[in-house]
C-alpha cells in the first residue's frame, strides 16, 4: 500500500519550522548552565576562562603566521586572528574590571556574616578578618585605577589641606602605582588563604579521625561521600590559590615577574577553570533520593505511594 502524505498546510509548516524545538529534549546541563551564569560570579568566571584561553592561543597564531611568512605562504608575518583575539581578550578583561565595580558589596556582606557566624577556630576567624580587610583596600584602589585609566577622573586633584593654606596645591595621582598597591592587597589575601588552607586541612583530618574513633569502624557510605566532597573542595581551593599566587606577585612588582605574558595566561586559565568548576558544583541541584518501591495491595501498580500522599 502506498503511503498517503499529509497535505502541506500552514499549520503543519508552522509546526515543522517554527516548532522544530519540540524535537529537542530538555537538558539538565543547559538548565544548570543558565542557573550558574545567572549568578554574578558564574558569568564573571566564564568571561575569565575565555579571556585567558584567548591569551594562551594568541602566541600559537603569531608563531604560525611567522612560519608561513618564512615559507612564502603569507605576505606579512602578522596574524589577523591573533590581533582579533588580543582585542577581544583586552575587551573581556576591561569588562571584568568594570563588572567588579560592585565587588565591595559581597565583602561587606561576608564581614557582617563572619561576626555572626564565626568559623571553627579563633585562628580562622583572625585570618578571614584580615582577608576581608585586605579586600576592603583592594577594591577601592582598583576602582580608582580603572576610572583614572579611562580618563573618568583627572590625574590631579585639589589637596585636602588647601583649607588650611592660602596656597592652592594639587595632588598628582599615579594610577600605575595605585594599581600595584591594589594588587598587593590582593596578594595579601592570597597568602592569607594559604594559611587558611593549612587550618582547613587540620580540621578535615581531625574530623576524619573523630568519626573513625566514634564508630570504631570505617566510615559509612554517606560519610565517605561527605569527606570526599570536603577534600575535593579543599584541593580545588589549593589549585585556585596556586594559580593566583604568581599572578599577584607579577602584578605587585613594578617591572613584573614574568618576561613572557604567556605564563600570565597559563596561570590565569588554571585559576579560572578551577574556580568555574567549584562554582559549577556549588550550583548543582541536590541528587534526588532513590525511590523505594513499596508493595501494597491497596495501591495500583501505576501509582507510587509518593503520588498518593501528594
Amino acid at each position: 500500500m502506498s503511503r498517503v502524505s499529509k497535505p502541506l498546510t500552514v499549520a503543519r509548516l508552522n509546526d515543522t519550522i517554527l516548532g522544530c524545538f519540540a524535537n529537542v529534549k530538555p537538558s539538565e546541563t543547559l538548565d544548570h548552565l543558565v542557573r550558574y551564569l545567572g549568578t554574578w560570579s558564574g558569568s564573571e568566571l566564564l568571561i575569565q576562562v575565555i579571556q585567558y584561553a584567548l591569551k594562551l592561543v594568541v602566541p600559537f597564531f603569531e608563531l604560525r603566521a611567522r612560519l608561513q611568512h618564512r615559507a612564502g605562504l603569507r605576505a606579512t608575518p602578522k596574524s589577523q586572528s591573533a590581533d582579533g583575539f588580543n582585542k577581544l581578550s583586552s575587551l573581556l578583561g576591561d569588562s571584568r574590571t568594570l563588572w567588579r565595580i560592585w565587588g565591595l558589596l559581597p565583602i561587606f556582606q561576608w564581614l557582617i556574616s563572619l561576626e555572626r557566624s564565626p568559623p571553627a577556630t579563633r585562628k580562622l576567624l583572625t585570618i578571614e578578618r584580615l582577608q576581608g580587610w585586605s579586600m576592603l583596600a583592594y577594591y577601592p584602589l582598583e576602582h580608582l585605577y580603572y576610572l583614572g585609566l579611562h580618563g573618568i577622573i583627572p590625574s590631579t586633584i585639589p589637596s585636602p589641606f588647601n583649607i588650611f593654606s592660602p596656597k592652592k596645591t594639587r595632588l598628582t595621582l599615579d594610577f600605575n602605582n595605585i594599581a600595584i598597591w591594589s594588587t598587593r592587597f590582593w596578594a595579601a589575601y592570597v597568602f592569607l588563604h594559604f594559611a587558611h588552607l593549612i587550618e582547613d586541612r587540620k580540621l578535615l583530618i581531625q574530623r576524619h579521625n573523630s568519626i573513625r574513633k566514634a564508630k570504631g569502624t570505617g566510615l559509612s557510605r554517606e560519610e565517605k561521600k561527605e569527606m570526599q566532597q570536603r577534600w575535593d573542595a579543599f584541593w580545588s581551593e589549593v589549585v585556585i590559590n596556586l594559580g593566583y599566587l604568581p599572578l599577584t606577585i607579577h602584578w605587585s612588582l613594578e617591572k613584573g615577574f614574568f618576561k613572557n605574558e604567556t605564563w600570565v595566561a597559563a596561570f590565569g586559565l588554571v585559576a579560572a577553570v578551577a574556580s568555574f568548576r567549584t562554582g559549577w558544583k556549588a550550583t548543582a541541584l541536590p541528587t534526588p533520593p532513590e525511590k523505594k518501591e513499596e508493595a501494597s495491595e491497596t495501591v495500583p501498580e501505576t501509582v507510587t505511594a509518593y503520588d498518593v500522599s501528594s
